[in-house]
């Protein structure tokens, strides 16, 4: 049975110090360094983009749930907010407050935040959601609507498609009913991470595995390798693999924007949502 707990507890012992920016543990364990800062680097356009529709103040109070390594909680200092980290395992947070993150966190889980009522005027939530099972999904974004006051906005970006024994994707449709069910009525949303010629890559790379009788890779992580890029490939077929898939990765990032304006979100892997809470007279 999968346990979120023991997952995310045996990626910090193994990862949590595999690279300076502390992108391994929380986004593709086995991939080189390059690909994760690939990942990271579209993310956080994404999450731009997102935050420009929930306009936020100097000052605004926000709580990044499953915040990691901190990464975001670093952006959020540098937009001069108040925010909080919260984090379920010990091992992330303390790689945060290694990186000399300055930003308060909380040891807790997403299921219950330890917060009052309507106290943050953002929540933000980047592939947080989709490793918890299915059916305590909905409590969590319950609780996420809780802690912000009303006319606060909740930020997602989940996965809406994949496979894997620690990833719960919903469809984004899913996803908007879910959150309009915890008082939450969407704002925006888009496709995000395309990378297209990528995906093609590897579903033939999948496909020729599974023609010969291999194991296919699961989506998520890219198992196989070593702790954040930071060894030499174990084979040659592997080097060969990546080699290849750095130039698909790096053609699709360039085509992007182009992709993000003229495809169906759907054809994402995941996908911003910006949500904003009810008000009373709502």
């Amino acid at each position: 049975m999968y346990s979120w707990k023991e997952y995310w507890d045996n990626v910090a012992s193994a990862y949590v110090g595999a690279d300076a920016q502390g992108f391994a543990p929380v986004l593709h364990p086995d991939a080189p360094a390059w690909f994760n800062i690939t990942i990271d680097r579209l993310q956080e356009k994404s999450w731009r983009r997102g935050l420009q529709r929930c306009r936020l103040s100097k000052g605004a109070r926000v709580l990044d749930v499953g915040c990691g390594t901190g990464r975001w909680l670093r952006r959020y200092q540098q937009m001069q907010v108040r925010a909080v980290g919260l984090d379920a395992t010990q091992d992330m947070l303390r790689r945060a407050i290694a990186g000399g993150l300055e930003a308060p966190v909380v040891a807790s889980r997403a299921q219950r935040l330890p917060f009052s009522d309507g106290v943050f005027d953002l929540v933000s939530d980047v592939t947080v959601v989709q490793h918890i099972s299915s059916r305590e999904q909905g409590g969590v974004i319950q609780e996420m609507a809780r802690v912000l006051h009303p006319g606060g906005h909740l930020f997602l970006m989940e996965l809406i498609r994949g496979e894997g024994q620690h990833i719960f994707p919903r469809n984004p449709q899913n996803w908007i009913e879910t959150a309009a069910s915890a008082g939450l009525r969407l704002v925006h949303w888009e496709g995000q991470e395309f990378l297209l010629l990528d995906q093609v890559f590897v579903r033939a790379v999948q496909a020729m595995r599974g023609a010969g009788g291999g194991k296919q890779a699961a989506t998520l992580p890219a198992h196989g390798g070593a702790p954040g890029g930071q060894a030499k490939p174990r084979s040659g077929g592997r080097a060969t693999y990546w080699g290849m898939r750095r130039v698909s990765c790096k053609v699709s990032e360039w085509a992007e924007p182009l992709v993000r304006k003229t495809c169906p979100g759907t054809w994402a892997t995941h996908a911003v949502f910006v949500f904003q809470k009810r008000g009373e007279t709502d």
